[in-house]
């Protein structure tokens, strides 16, 4: 069956950046591994099929060669071009001539296979609220992922003895080819297809794991949330990710926060912002009212003739500064309450009020509209 373009797999053009391609890829590793799509019998292909397109295309080397010869450059049968070479040019043989081209050392950019990885990284969206972010927090999370098979230490085998060397590749985890092209001998080297690159075959599998090295597991962690985090912030715990295949080290678990809206408070930096109502008796003739902050009440002089919208700042009352010490600060914002559904006598006060000249807002209002007035003259 014919191998399908390596630049359709990954759904990019032929003009694209190493970033695109390295992007297309992650997003469709995610959307096709097999523990993703543990229903799907073609899974593991689709995501091998995947994983060698972007092996290919994010070399600089084995993608210009694909570019020139196809899949039979990606291959490395594709060097008519270079002219032939003749085995005595190389005091290492032929192993240099395939490595000159495709970079590593005694091929071993071409061991991958059977080489220490290191697991993939976890991702868990933590929602808490905005008085959790202000104080700090310890959470447990119950991490659905995989661990290393405790049975057989993560070798798949049923015991030690039950583990032995792939017949087929020695070892490397490749298999090696000699081709004959009129410009010289070319070696090909594969992933074995007896052992997947791993170099060892297990005779006896491990009845708890059913041969993985892995099982799927709930994991409860406790985490310490540090007081004054905000929505976006990222917690990194190293090793507790996913773990590595042939001995690599875990992967990290990166926890992303988001704090929930308070019914009260706002939050801008570590700045905290509020409104506060004050009555109009407050607001002309001055107060000392309580307002509330992230530790309890304070205290608030509102001077006389305090308008609405007038800010007022209380100083290391905001929320803690992740970086650095103390608090920011809380401002607080006065909203003078019109009075509703006043007595008779509340009436014939205020009028009295306004008959007198306490009030003047119309006199105010008065001087403005002559000030338009004039300037239209």
């Amino acid at each position: 069956m014919s191998k399908r373009d390596f630049y359709e797999i990954l759904g990019v053009g032929k003009e694209a950046s190493a970033d695109e391609i390295k992007k297309a890829y992650r997003q469709l590793a995610r959307k096709l591994h097999p523990d993703v799509n543990k229903d799907d019998p073609n899974a593991e292909e689709k995501f091998k099929e995947t994983k060698e397109a972007y092996d290919v295309l994010s070399n600089p080397d084995k993608r210009a060669q694909y570019d020139r010869f196809g899949h039979a450059g990606a291959q490395g049968q594709g060097f008519g071009g270079f002219g032939g070479f003749d085995e005595g040019d190389f005091s290492g043989g032929f192993s240099d001539i395939f490595d000159m081209f495709f970079g590593g050392g005694g091929g071993g950019g071409q061991r991958a296979s059977n080489r220490p990885r290191r697991g993939s990284d976890l991702r868990y969206d933590l929602s808490i609220t905005f008085k959790e972010a202000m104080s700090g927090k310890e959470v447990e999370l119950k991490l659905p992922k995989q661990e290393n098979c405790t049975a057989c230490d993560g070798t798949g085998a049923a015991s030690k003895d039950d583990i032995e060397t792939c017949n087929v590749c020695k070892g490397t985890g490749q298999e090696e080819t000699m081709q004959n092209t009129p410009f010289g001998r070319i070696v090909n080297r594969r992933v074995c297809s007896a052992c997947q690159g791993q170099g060892k075959r297990i005779k006896k599998v491990c009845p708890e794991c059913k041969g993985q090295g892995k099982i799927r597991k709930t994991k409860t962690i406790k985490i310490n949330i540090p007081a004054g985090v905000d929505t976006g912030a990222k917690i990194r715990v190293a090793g507790e990710g996913e773990p590595g295949d042939n001995g690599g080290p875990q992967g990290d678990l990166f926890i992303f926060i988001t704090v929930k809206p308070h019914e009260f408070f706002e939050r801008n930096g570590d700045d905290i912002y509020c409104e506060v109502p004050i009555t109009f008796a407050q607001a002309t003739l001055g107060d000392e009212i309580e307002v509330p902050t992230i530790e309890g009440k304070v205290r608030l002089k509102i001077p006389e003739g305090t308008q609405t919208g007038k800010m007022f700042r209380i100083k290391g009352k905001g929320a803690p500064r992740l970086r650095g010490y103390g608090n920011g600060d809380q401002f607080v914002k006065a909203v003078v309450v019109t009075p509703t559904n006043l007595t008779q006598k509340q009436k014939d006060l205020l009028k009295e009020f306004a008959d007198i000249g306490g009030d003047d807002t119309y006199s105010q209002s008065k001087s403005f509209f002559q000030r338009v007035k004039d300037a239209f003259k």
